[in-house]
């Protein structure tokens, strides 16, 4: 049961939040340290007396040939034999941080003790508000993790606490400098293995965890990157053991996230507490990705400026907005694997403009997905010869393929000795003991500590593991260890053992367990080291801390975890650096234009079809559900013309009655498709795809409009289940329901419309509308004239209400309703925004405009489309012999056809870039 503090809300509190924080927030659980005070919290005497968790092998046991499991330094405490052989500066250390017995309640470090003074005149009495603000913040930004992210799954928000892990200059020194010469050491042991292999042959590396690893790249021996660097974005997660110190318990250098999330971290949490942010010195991060930015281009082997790009398996992956957060923040171009293409051993992007040479390449894909040529055959993620670009020296990618194998907590027993090999250097920041069972001395070393240790694998996937989650010994019963040790012994070289080592833990603002509460929880903080140039790194001043939830022993996002901010204080000056440019001149001032890619031309293109498309069914649902209701029903035309547009539209199925046979049954059919999101045409479907199309293309999205999209789906199709139960009141709950999509779906217009940039995604946004507009206008308007609904009285208004028309209509004409009036203000109006003439002309202009034309010159493909210039109201309403309007009919159809024959054709010259758009440019 975890420990509870009385409420905060007292007098006190406004005068003394230290002090109060001090007596109210409970001590971390016994034999973790305290980042709150400053010391570890005294073990009960049975964890005392439990044996040490990664022992020192016994004296009778054969020394590993090539595994030095103790050359890292165990953590303290655990054991009498490892606290006897801790350095005069951990015992030193110890000595200095006293422990904190039960009852005790020391004061808080001075960090702490300075943070909760400077929280202001509200004191503790306004952490609620401030909490409540912090989740507004997330949910508004639309941070998002997704464990298990799917096209129709709900995006689940990004959990940040209130309080952040402050961690002082004293031990941020000793991270600092340890990371550093980790990732020194990392990126020989790269070169070495895709270069002479001398580790290999020497022994200090067993082959299997090179050789063996899945993640081992032989297509990369013998490659030479850029600068000589083969690692420029490198992770490593840290714990604090009970005697204060830092260890490492893994490492990530194939595509290692958080760099955006704790971006995104730092910006909600110093809005929460800018006086502490201030007071408590804490360093910058700007300058660390300016120097990486900088760095990367330095090392990129072509262009000037160099094109770097952000390489993102898309939108359903679980930490696709760090994707495009970061992206946007470097100023760098978000691209799947399907907007790069290869040619002649050089990477281009796919724009609407051509290709355009990418000369760098930040990568968030696994390396097995980058290549289905040499790598995955079935990944759809990468880029078809992106390896023989490599190879050729023509792109950088950080990080470099082939990094996996460094990922293996097998690794982390071997890199003392790797690291006095390479770099001559004893290693300055030690990883938890880590036995690798593929030696026979490690493997008998370890069996009979299995208990308080933790089990991973060696390899990705071995287990049935996708990853290196760790099985405590310590949760499993005695029948469950004896499992694993046979697992163990039968396929040691799959398994890694490593000592536990209980996390540090800091206060977390509880708000689930009631109002004001400071909660202890486990901590693992995440740091990363960035190349700042060749052979050249460093460590940015923070990290991302994740915390593991109120009953686990294991800090992940993926099991329901959270994060906090990470303030490095410092005794110097803090870096002010910013990526903003106040001192920019006029005259240094370069317009630059982000490339459009074809892929995300043409998602703009779909959301903009889709949003029509969504604003069509809506209002044509809701016409038709007012007319079935209404008292007047005697037009069977009015009917037919209802039904047949429902059908075409998918809004009822085919097979449904029809409207003039059953009105009660087709109501009910229309109802029940309205939230069928697996319907193509129903709204729910529409609000779906556009909820999915804006996605792909969030980056470019504001983040108003984002949010307009998703609560718009999420809002429709809750009422939509809600109406099902309605009974009798089903339509009218309907139409509450299509009432508020309508005006959900203005917003969105209007911030298409008022919002964005007109640029050629914009365009494409804008055409996709007006196609879709054309299209079904014209399809209703000739279905109207077809059946002769628009002859009746009922169905004039009904066709005017569909094109939104009603208020100009009545306010023009009054009540003269006949053929001419309607093709006056349907067809010919040229500032009706729904008039047939309006969208064709805008439709004409803005395709010309896309290909690059002058302002007022069109295009072979602008000529597609009927020319509104040519149109006459005498001539449209031309009668025929048989009553009919020959002329109008004919232009109504030419309309519809050409608005899907320019669609396609769009297609085919934008997004796949076929035929005479498979050009380069700036190469």
């Amino acid at each position: 049961m975890e420990p509870l503090n009385e409420s905060l809300f007292d007098a006190q509190a406004l005068e003394f939040p230290a002090a109060l924080a001090s007596a109210l927030a409970p001590a971390a659980l016994p034999g973790h340290f305290d980042e709150l005070r400053g010391q570890a919290t005294a073990a009960a005497p049975s964890a005392l007396a439990k044996p040490g968790a990664g022992a020192a092998v016994p004296a009778s046991a054969p020394a590993p040939l090539l595994y030095d499991a103790m050359a890292e330094r165990p953590p303290a405490a655990l054991s009498q034999s490892q606290s006897q052989s801790q350095s005069s500066q951990t015992q030193s250390q110890s000595q200095s941080q006293p422990q904190i017995s039960p009852g005790d309640t020391p004061p808080l470090t001075p960090a702490w003790n300075a943070f909760f003074d400077q929280l202001g005149p509200g004191g503790f009495n306004d952490l609620p508000r401030r909490a409540v603000s912090l989740d507004r913040q997330i949910r508004d930004n639309g941070v998002t993790y997704n464990v298990y992210a799917d096209a129709d799954g709900p995006q689940r928000p990004w959990s940040l606490d209130l309080f952040p892990l402050i961690v002082s200059p004293e031990s941020w020194s000793q991270i600092e400098a340890g990371v550093l010469q980790r990732v020194r050491v990392l990126d020989r042991v790269m070169a070495d293995v895709y270069g002479p292999q001398q580790l290999l042959s020497e022994g200090l590396l067993p082959p299997a965890l090179v050789r063996g690893h899945p993640g081992y790249l032989r297509a990369m021996h013998g490659v030479k990157p850029p600068g000589d660097t083969w690692l420029h974005i490198a992770a490593f997660d840290l714990a604090r053991g009970p005697d204060g110190n830092w260890w490492v318990v893994s490492q990530r250098t194939q595509a290692p996230s958080g760099l955006g999330y704790l971006l995104e971290n730092r910006l909600a949490v110093t809005r929460q507490f800018p006086q502490a942010f201030e007071a408590l010195h804490v360093q910058r991060l700007a300058a660390t990705y300016s120097a990486m930015m900088e760095g990367l281009q330095g090392m990129c082997p072509a262009g000037v400026p160099p094109h770097i790009a952000l390489l993102t398996p898309g939108p359903y992956n679980e930490t696709y907005f760090e994707h495009a957060y970061l992206a946007r923040y470097l100023g760098v171009t978000l691209v799947e694997g399907s907007d790069l293409t290869v040619r002649d051993q050089r990477l281009y992007l796919k724009t609407l403009q051509g290709l355009r040479p990418v000369h760098g390449l930040i990568k968030r894909l696994d390396d097995q997905f980058l290549d289905p040529l040499e790598l995955r055959p079935d990944s759809t993620l990468g880029v078809p010869g992106l390896l023989q670009a490599i190879r050729a020296g023509n792109v950088l990618v950080a990080n470099m393929p082939g990094s996996a194998f460094l990922e293996s907590p097998a690794l982390l027993g071997f890199l003392p000795g790797l690291a006095r090999r390479l770099i001559g250097e004893k290693l300055k920041l030690p990883a938890l003991p880590t036995w690798w069972c593929g030696e026979r001395a490690a493997l008998e070393a370890v069996l009979p500590q299995l208990g308080d240790c933790a089990i991973k694998p060696t390899y990705p996937g071995s287990d049935g593991q996708t990853s290196f989650d760790a099985v405590l010994g310590s949760q499993l019963g005695r029948r469950e260890l004896d499992e694993w040790a046979g697992r163990i012994v039968r396929e040691g070289d799959a398994h890694t053992v490593q000592s536990y080592l209980p996390l540090s833990q800091m206060p977390t603002w509880a708000s689930d367990l009631g109002p004001g509460h400071i909660a202890p929880r486990a901590v693992l903080l995440r740091v990363f080291a960035v190349s700042d140039g060749a052979q050249s790194w460093r460590v940015l001043p923070g990290g991302l801390a994740r915390l593991a939830g109120a009953n686990a022993q294991i800090a992940s996002m993926q099991r329901g975890g959270s994060s906090a901010d990470v303030w490095v204080q410092t005794h110097g000056e803090v870096d002010r650096t910013t990526l903003l440019q106040p001192h920019a001149t006029p005259a240094s001032l370069a317009r630059h234009r982000a490339p459009v890619t074809s892929r995300a031309a043409e998602n703009m293109f779909w959301l903009g079809r889709y949003t029509e498309r969504a604003e069509n069914a809506v209002r044509l649902a809701r016409l038709t559900l007012n007319l079935l209701g209404g008292e007047d029903q005697s037009s069977l035309a009015l009917l037919e013309w209802l039904h047949r547009m429902a059908v075409r539209n998918a809004l009822v199925p085919a097979e449904a009655p029809s409207a003039p046979k059953s009105r009660r049954v087709f109501e009910r059919a229309l109802v029940a498709e309205l939230g069928d999101v697996d319907k193509g045409g129903s709204v729910g479907y529409s609000m779906r795809c556009i909820r999915q199309a804006a996605a792909a293309v969030r980056e470019r999205l504001s983040q108003d409009n984002w949010n307009q999209i998703v609560r718009a789906e999420a809002d429709f199709l809750r009422r939509a289940a809600e109406q099902a139960g309605e009974g009798s009141f089903a339509a009218s709950a309907a139409l509450r329901a299509l009432e508020s999509a309508s005006t959900a779906l203005a917003a969105m217009t209007g911030a298409q419309t008022d919002r964005m940039t007109r640029d050629d995604a914009w365009r494409l946004l804008s055409i996709g509308r007006h196609i879709e507009r054309l299209g079904f206008l014209s399809n209703a308007l000739g279905a109207g004239f077809d059946n002769g609904a628009v002859h009746e009285v009922s169905g004039f208004e009904a066709m005017v209400a569909l094109f939104d028309s009603t208020i100009t209509f009545h306010a023009r004409y009054q009540q003269r309703r006949d053929v001419a009036t309607m093709v006056d203000l349907l067809v010919l109006d040229a500032e009706n925004p729904r008039s047939l003439a309006w969208v064709t002309q805008t439709l004409r202009g803005r395709i010309a405009r896309l290909a690059g034309s002058a302002p007022g010159k069109l295009t072979a493909l602008s000529y597609e489309l009927p020319d509104p210039a040519s149109w006459t109201l005498e001539h449209l309403c031309a009668a025929g012999p048989d009553a009919n309007y020959p002329a109008l009919i004919e232009l109504l159809a030419n309309c519809e056809t050409a608005a899907y024959h320019v669609s396609d054709a769009i297609g085919t010259r934008y997004f796949t870039l076929t035929s005479e758009s498979l050009r380069s440019v700036g190469a």
